[in-house]
């Protein structure tokens, strides 16, 4: 099912032995537009430290009491590395964290390496892992939503608003829609943007560039923030805007990132 993020901040997030703390937002990567954390804040039990969370880890939510039970005791919470999500979290914090829980990678192809959804992984033998080579880390990717809300978002011939929320696909864990707040353009009204429609994003002035004018997006069919998004919503979407609708994956940007923040 497709959810707002707004909607998922403050829910619960429990271990199997007890309560982590709650949703405090989401990284996801600017190059597919998968999530790839979950930021839970921990509150007083771990002195309101915050902590990555994979999907790997998650367990079927209770949407009824807005919980998110996951694969996780408390203890391994407490003792993981202890990143700072105030600064850039680098692809060796993400190797570590991989490493603490042994999580399946979901970049590159060696030690630990694999899909986000194959789940848990087990190292390989100590002769399989002298035969691999050390891979080079290569730069993240990953961006916080609430870092990303308010950036300012441009179709091709004139600005449309900025970012206000995100639409997630609750099983594939990726994003499927970007909410754009019109403000004065449209009298406040607000649509959804695909990042397949991105054409590119400029990380160091935080502006988004989409591949549509903002005559179709004028056109677009109207959007309620209160009402789940359809499968039949997002065909007439995509029909609107005469494009091809994916096959209920998360979108990728057009052309490479500008500007990138180191």
């Amino acid at each position: 099912m497709l959810r707002n993020i707004k909607s998922l901040i403050g829910h619960k997030i429990h271990a199997t032995d007890g309560e982590l703390g709650i949703v405090d937002e989401f990284y996801f990567d600017d190059k597919t537009w998968n999530i790839r954390y979950m930021v839970a804040e921990t509150g007083g039990w771990l002195s309101g430290r915050k902590v990555l969370i994979s999907p790997a880890a998650l367990k079927a939510p209770d949407w009824k009491s807005k919980t998110f039970p996951v694969a996780l005791t408390r203890e391994q919470v407490r003792s993981s590395p202890d990143i700072d999500t105030k600064q850039t979290v680098t692809r060796q914090h993400e190797l570590e964290l991989h490493k603490h829980y042994a999580w399946a990678l979901y970049w590159g192809d060696g030690f630990y390496a694999g899909g986000m959804s194959g789940g848990l992984i087990f190292p390989p033998a100590p002769e399989e892992k002298e035969k691999q080579a050390p891979q080079p880390l290569k730069e993240t990717h990953l961006q916080g939503t609430r870092a990303v809300t308010g950036y300012r978002l441009h179709a091709a011939d004139g600005p449309i608003g900025h970012v206000d929320d995100y639409i997630i696909d609750d099983e594939k864990w990726g994003v499927r829609y970007l909410v754009a707040d019109t403000g004065t353009w449209l009298r406040g009204r607000k649509v959804i943007i695909s990042p397949h429609w991105i054409k590119s994003v400029d990380w160091g002035s935080s502006e988004v560039f989409v591949d549509l004018t903002r005559e179709a997006i004028l056109k677009s069919p109207g959007f309620d923030p209160s009402v789940p998004v359809s499968e039949d919503y997002e065909s007439e979407l995509y029909d609107h805007y005469g494009r091809p609708k994916p096959e209920n994956t998360p979108g990728r940007a057009g052309s490479a990132a500008r500007g990138r923040k180191s």
